[in-house]
């Protein structure tokens, strides 16, 4: 009988250190191991604020958060979070309470950040709160802007720049042909008449060496005859002047035409013209980076075909998803 009430008293002393253990173990895990005071601060958003957060000072862990409470203020639903610290902390008045994150995988903790005011905050007094930054929500909004810019900017970007490329394609056929012919036309114009002029200066030089000579002639006869014929040579030359004038004046009125027209053309189309030589020298890099890619594919795919025109003439049948028919002929 007395081995059994020992036996009793074994377990039972044996249950009763287990449980202090077990309370003790409990305290020191939830950080009320000695005496405590109470502050309290607001949030718009308590993302992440759970009970047992840690509170950190500059840091260093002083307490936990021990109740999150909704209650309304200034006309709208804020978060009361009560928070526990050390007995006896010094916690400035002008310090923030702020939710932070160390990473993006990391426990939120309430980091407060101390003051420079050299009044201290009495215990149960509210400490001013600063929301943590939501970075998916920064990162949302980003993309939702690059979405934005993509659509009302980029997209009517490339359609301008495609309906430059139309349009310049469009001035070369309408307009490049006229302005080609009329540039042949000057030229052939040109070359058809130099030789003309030129001839026409080399007989003039004749025509007046020639008269020189025949007035030196006359002033060395006095031969009135002659001098009627030197003045008809001159009246001559005067209208093979005229003459070359007038040849002149055509040539400079065409080429003056011609610069009206080009000028005409280019202000008119100078700003389409800038942007579809910008666009025709970027499409032409574009398909010069891309054109050994085309080559392969094309390459591939001319193999495939062949390789499928092959197996065709072989076995028709592969057409209708038959087999090949068996050889019946005679061995």
């Amino acid at each position: 009988m007395k081995s059994t009430r020992v036996s009793y008293v074994i377990v039972g002393s044996f249950v009763l250190a287990a449980i202090f253990g077990l309370v003790v173990a409990v305290a020191l895990l939830t950080g009320r191991t000695g005496a405590i005071d109470r502050y309290h601060t607001v949030y718009a958003n308590v993302t992440g604020v759970e009970f047992g957060t840690r509170v950190m000072f500059e840091g260093f862990p002083i307490g936990q958060v021990e109740t999150i409470t909704p209650i309304q203020e200034e006309g709208r639903v804020v978060f009361r979070v009560d928070m526990s610290v050390i007995e006896g902390w010094n916690i400035p008045a002008d310090s923030v309470a702020a939710i932070t994150s160390s990473g993006l995988l990391a426990a939120v903790t309430i980091e407060i950040k101390a003051g420079k005011s050299a009044e201290m905050l009495k215990p149960g007094a509210r400490i001013a709160g600063k929301e943590a930054a939501n970075v998916m929500a920064a990162i949302s909004n980003i993309a939702n802007e690059l979405t934005d810019l993509t659509q009302n900017n980029v997209k009517p970007l490339i359609e301008n720049l495609n309906n430059t490329v139309l349009t310049f394609g469009r001035l070369l056929d309408t307009e490049g042909a006229g302005l080609i012919r009329d540039v042949r036309g000057l030229a052939d114009t040109m070359s058809a008449q130099v030789p003309e002029i030129v001839d026409n200066l080399d007989k003039f030089s004749v025509k007046l060496n020639t008269s020189a000579d025949r007035l030196n002639s006359i002033l060395a006869t006095k031969n009135i005859d002659r001098i009627d014929s030197v003045f008809a040579n001159l009246d001559e030359s005067t209208k093979n002047m005229t003459t070359l004038t007038r040849d002149f004046e055509r040539t400079r009125s065409n080429v003056d035409k011609l610069l009206q027209n080009l000028d005409s053309l280019l202000q008119d189309n100078r700003l389409d013209i800038d942007r579809s030589v910008v666009e025709l020298r970027y499409s032409v890099e574009s398909v010069s980076r891309h054109i050994d890619a085309i080559n392969q594919n094309l390459e591939g795919a001319a193999r495939n075909m062949y390789e499928f025109s092959r197996q065709i003439r072989q076995n028709p049948g592969l057409l209708l998803g038959g087999k090949p028919p068996a050889d019946e002929a005679p061995q």
